[in-house]
C-alpha cells in the first residue's frame, strides 16, 4: 500500500431508501388511495376465450392429410440431408410411397441465403423448381416461429426437421406429423397407418 492512501470499501447494492405512498408521515393529499374492490355480480354471465378446435381433425387424426403430401422443409433439414448423400424428394417419396411435394418459405430461403457460400448447395437444391414457394407476410426471418404459425393454422403439412426445440414445439400441435433423418433415410414421426388409404 501506498503511504497516504486511504483504503474504501465499496458498498455494493445500496440504495436510498425511499417512502412508500401509503407511509404515515406523508400528508393525506400524498398517500396512495387504497383500492376498491369491484364486487363481482354472481349473475352475470362469465367469458372465456376458448381457442377453436380446428374442424379438420378427429380427435388426434387430420383428415386434411393426404397424397400429395405437402412437407414444410426446415433450413437444417436440407444441410443435413446433403450431408447424408441424399435426394430431397426422391427420399421423401420412399419414405411415404406417394408423391411429396417440398414446401420452403421466405424466411427459410432467407436463412440458407444468410449462410453464405459453404451453403451454396443448400441454396441451389432450394431452388429446385419442384419446391414450391410459400410467401411470407411477418417481419423477420426467424423461420422456426414461421413454420410453427403456419402448422398451427393451416393442418395440410408435414414439416421437416432435425431442430429439438422446433420438433417440441410441433410435438404440442395435434395433427402435425414431423419428418426426421436417422440411419440415412428420412423416417416419420406421429403418422397413422391409414394415411395413405383410400376414403370410401
Amino acid at each position: 500500500m501506498f503511504p497516504g492512501k486511504q483504503k474504501k470499501t465499496r458498498k455494493y447494492a445500496t440504495m436510498k431508501r425511499m417512502l412508500s405512498l401509503r407511509d404515515q408521515r406523508l400528508k393525506e393529499k400524498d398517500r396512495l388511495k387504497p383500492k376498491k374492490k369491484e364486487k363481482k355480480d354472481p349473475s352475470a354471465l362469465k367469458e372465456r376465450e376458448v381457442p377453436q378446435h380446428p374442424s379438420c381433425l378427429f380427435f388426434q387424426y387430420n383428415t386434411q392429410l393426404g397424397p400429395p403430401y405437402h412437407i414444410l422443409v426446415d433450413t437444417n433439414f436440407i444441410n443435413f440431408s446433403i450431408k447424408a448423400k441424399l435426394d430431397l424428394v426422391q427420399s421423401m417419396m420412399d419414405c411415404l410411397y406417394a408423391k411429396c411435394i417440398p414446401c420452403i418459405t421466405d424466411c427459410v430461403m432467407a436463412e440458407i441465403e444468410k449462410l453464405g457460400q459453404k451453403y451454396r448447395v443448400a441454396l441451389r437444391i432450394a431452388k429446385d423448381p419442384r419446391f414450391e414457394r410459400l410467401p411470407c407476410t411477418h417481419k423477420g426471418t426467424y423461420a422456426d416461429d414461421c413454420l410453427v404459425q403456419r402448422v398451427t393454422q393451416h393442418k395440410c403439412y408435414i414439416v421437416a426437421t432435425v431442430d429439438r426445440d422446433l420438433k417440441r414445439r410441433i410435438r404440442k400441435i395435434p395433427g402435425v406429423p414431423i419428418m426426421y433423418i436417422s440411419n440415412h433415410r428420412y423416417n416419420i414421426e406421429r403418422m397413422p397407418d391409414d394415411y395413405g388409404a383410400p376414403r370410401f
